[in-house]
């Protein structure tokens, strides 16, 4: 059955003033109840997207829809909770008032707002700083206040404009955790992020733009696909005649002369390799399947459209910085 998408948008154009093209028709879709997570340099365009999605700006042509409805249907963003990128909360608010100021601001009934802000508030962790002032928190803990604030509405999608940006490790291992188990709640998340590492660890799919296009796009697993390999590295150098033996299929590299790589081979391939070593007296240290990280994908995806592609657009027709 194929599923069903929460996010479908085609051919997005924005042009701001003096011809600045943040984004050169992008087509993307995004699955009901998956993590997806939306990677690119500086100025690629990303924020620029969330925002167009979620109406703070208008493209200057767009085609697509949001739960069924149109871009733009006010009502659908009901389901919608949106976490922005550097985000300021009143500092005078209690972590309590902010939750439940937002809240209202997205229609929530009162009676169901009281329940929601110690769900919430115990959900991301925070609810021993439920009275305290948030320009008293750390840039983790306005985080945490940020995600929990876009949940109060319990949508459907969540929207996340680089949520783990510039929170410390424990913090973000803290977001991971809690991401997978919205994720596993049937939620949609949406993350924009740089932080590669993080992405991989959660995300379903992903995509990667680049100069205001969407330059691929799919599960890392796909998208790495031709980079998979195995590699067997041993003790020593091999023998010329056993080298000769393990035939064409089996790469030695030039560099390091104890590892043996097999492009696109599956575990049963590597068994009578396996198996030719050892029958040779050849001691094997580790043998290991590889594919690119999400970080190679992603400079592979840089490199094949420019150096250029991570500088902001101050020229006429370059990427504008979100």
């Amino acid at each position: 059955m194929a599923a069903t998408a929460v996010i479908s948008v085609n051919d997005v154009h924005k042009t701001f003033k003096r011809r600045v093209h943040a984004l050169r028709g992008v087509s993307m879709r995004v699955n009901e109840g998956e993590v997806f997570g939306l990677l690119g340099p500086n100025g690629a365009g990303k924020s620029t997207l969330v925002k167009i999605l979620m109406t703070v700006i208008k493209p200057t042509r767009l085609q697509g829809s949001i739960l069924g409805k149109p871009v733009g249907h006010k009502p659908t963003l009901r389901h919608v909770g949106y976490l922005p990128e550097h985000h300021r909360f009143p500092k005078h608010l209690r972590a309590g008032e902010v939750l439940d100021y937002f809240a209202s601001l997205s229609g929530v009934p009162r009676k169901v707002r009281r329940k929601r802000v110690d769900e919430m508030l115990e959900l991301v962790g925070m609810q021993d700083w439920k009275k305290q002032r948030v320009g008293e928190f750390s840039k983790g803990m306005q985080q945490r206040i940020g995600i929990a604030q876009a949940l109060m509405n319990d949508p459907r999608i969540l929207m996340l404009d680089e949520p783990t940006d510039g929170v410390d490790p424990v913090g973000r291992r803290e977001i991971r955790d809690l991401l997978i188990r919205l994720r596993d709640e049937g939620r949609t998340i949406f993350i924009n992020s740089h932080l590669l590492s993080e992405l991989e660890m959660v995300c379903n799919r992903v995509a990667i733009m680049v100069k205001g296009q969407v330059s691929m796009e799919g599960t890392i697993d796909d998208l790495t696909s031709d980079s998979r390999r195995y590699e067997i590295v041993v003790q020593d150098d091999l023998p010329p005649a056993l080298e000769e033996s393990l035939g064409t299929g089996v790469t030695i590299l030039e560099s390091d002369r104890s590892r043996l790589v097999l492009p696109n081979a599956d575990s049963l391939q590597v068994q009578p390799i396996i198996d030719r070593l050892r029958s040779g007296g050849v001691i094997i240290e580790s043998v290991q399947p590889v594919r690119e990280s999400l970080e190679e994908l992603f400079m592979r995806a840089v490199n094949s459209t420019g150096e250029d592609a991570a500088t902001p657009g101050a020229v006429k027709g370059k990427v504008a910085k979100p």
